[in-house]
């Protein structure tokens, strides 16, 4: 099907592509290795290449290739790789054209320098010293919304940047109806008696930690000839290419479970993008369908599979090994019950499962009320503060334990946490269907063999890149929509049998 019009696109789309990776790469290392004093000249780099790629990718070139394929797209195969190309593209341009370059400029420079302000801001547990940075990125975010008025609302945009196809309407209709049960669940746990987790509380060497992360998520699949980890102050996963997917992790030498769940996490994003289609890259579609998606993957590897009983049944004897004297005398049944105790929780990203979207929720009704300007920057720690009081019966001691714990609004990626909610209730939806398909699974997790498990993934979801929009396909591989009911079935059957509800 090739036509010479479609492979001028994709040359020009290849060129944006590139400038964007080598933007990727300064950002990787700008939250690794990079030392506390070039950021100013980062943000400027960052700056000028997020310019350069966005004025490439609106250029009217795009537009009337576009135009002339768009005719001759509606007779091929709506599914084939080169009709998706066509559409996601048109989708993105359209959104791209509406803002302007220098204003893509300036927001990359305006990030760059708040991520940094962010650290200092959080180390010293002190939220002046990243207000005005967020003050500034909120501003450019409404003035984002605007690009794209008339909205059925200010937040839509941003959402869409995320999960393409999704309404804010759509977001808080899904939470509705999830949070009454999961507060529900919380409650009942609340009545019983508490597990044992006091021994993941004390000296782990922070090498074998890394060592046994790296001796799982090397059985998971992760491919080291394509990849690798890195330490950071907030864990995240970027892919330059299908063949370069970085990691990273963070360690605590007093915690077993930051390091080793959050490994895990990471490795889930990174075996996304290491399996997309390799005739997908350097287009539109080479990278994962969205956010949500995204996470369904992280989740599902972390929660679903690494805090499993049958996965500790086949790695708990080799983590006792790495730690003997931490956990000889701890049997399975404790620490698997552990290492999924059920508590409110200050930070995120240790939250439990049956807690964590509680966290979500409260971040997006944040979101939502700064882009309205129900609530101003200057009053988050105070908010905060009382929506974890009334969310989750906790109240942060610190800015640090607070509103400053997450980097992504440092990112200016208000809009974005939604999707890890989202993603845990996708990655319940694809459990169900995998067990249908895959009825011995969890036999064999418990041999810790997970190539059937990663195959399905790839041929469902990782291999398609973005060719489809996120709902559209959770509704391919599941037959339904967004569905918060896998997930609270998922979480009563688990926390019914470890608590005895």
């Amino acid at each position: 099907m090739e036509n010479e019009k479609l492979q001028q696109l994709k040359n020009l789309l290849g060129e944006v592509w590139d400038i964007s990776m080598a933007a990727a790469v300064l950002g990787w290392d700008q939250e690794t290795y990079m030392p506390p004093g070039g950021s100013k000249a980062r943000g400027i780099q960052l700056s000028t290449l997020s310019r350069i790629a966005h004025t490439k990718f609106t250029s009217p070139k795009i537009g009337e290739l576009l135009s002339e394929l768009e005719p001759e797209a509606a007779n091929w195969d709506p599914d084939s790789d080169e009709a998706r190309l066509v559409k996601v593209t048109r989708r993105d341009y359209d959104k791209a054209t509406k803002v302007p370059s220098d204003f893509v400029a300036e927001m990359t420079r305006v990030a760059s320098e708040a991520q940094v302000a962010w650290r200092e801001a959080k180390e010293k547990s002190d939220f002046s010293k990243f207000e005005p940075y967020l003050a500034r990125i909120v501003e450019l975010r409404r003035q984002y919304a605007d690009f794209f008025a008339p909205y059925e609302h200010v937040y839509d945009p941003l959402l869409d940047d995320f999960e393409p196809g999704l309404k804010t309407a759509d977001v808080q209709r899904i939470f509705e109806a999830l949070r009454p049960q999961q507060v529900a669940l919380i409650k009942a746990i609340a009545e019983k008696p508490q597990v044992d987790d006091s021994f993941l509380h004390q000296p782990y060497d922070e090498k074998k930690q890394w060592d046994f992360g790296v001796e799982v998520i090397t059985k998971f699949g992760f491919d080291w000839k394509r990849g690798r980890q890195d330490k950071s102050a907030h864990p995240f996963t970027t892919s330059f290419s299908v063949n370069d997917v970085r990691i990273t992790t963070r360690i605590v030498p007093d915690f077993l479970g930051t390091g080793l769940f959050g490994t895990m996490h990471e490795c889930g994003h990174a075996l996304y993008e290491q399996r997309v289609d390799p005739a997908l890259e350097r287009t539109p579609l080479g990278h994962g369908a969205s956010l949500a998606i995204h996470e369904s993957q992280s989740r599902l590897w972390e929660n679903l599979v690494g805090r499993s009983r049958p996965f500790w049944e086949h790695f708990y004897p080799r983590l006792q090994e790495y730690f003997p004297a931490q956990l000889g005398n701890v049997d399975l049944e404790t620490f698997y019950k552990g290492i999924n105790k059920v508590e409110p929780s200050l930070i995120r990203t240790e939250a439990d499962e049956a807690t964590y979207n509680l966290h979500i929720m409260l971040r997006l009704e944040l979101e939502i009320a700064l882009m309205e300007g129900s609530v101003e920057v200057k009053d988050l720690p105070e908010v905060w503060n009382e929506k974890m009081r009334e969310y989750l019966g906790v109240t942060p001691p610190d800015d640090a334990h607070g509103v400053l714990q997450d980097i992504h609004w440092s990112m200016g990626a208000l809009g974005y946490f939604s999707t890890y909610a989202l993603g845990n209730l996708i990655s319940a939806q694809w459990w169900e269907r995998m067990h249908e398909d895959i009825p011995n699974l969890d036999e064999q997790i418990r041999a810790g063999n997970f190539a059937d498990l990663l195959g399905w993934l790839r041929e469902h979801i990782h291999r398609h890149g973005a060719k489809f929009e996120p709902q559209e396909l959770v509704k391919r591989v599941t037959g339904s929509g967004i569905d918060p009911a896998p997930y609270m079935r998922y979480l009563k059957t688990k926390y019914g049998e470890i608590y005895n509800l």
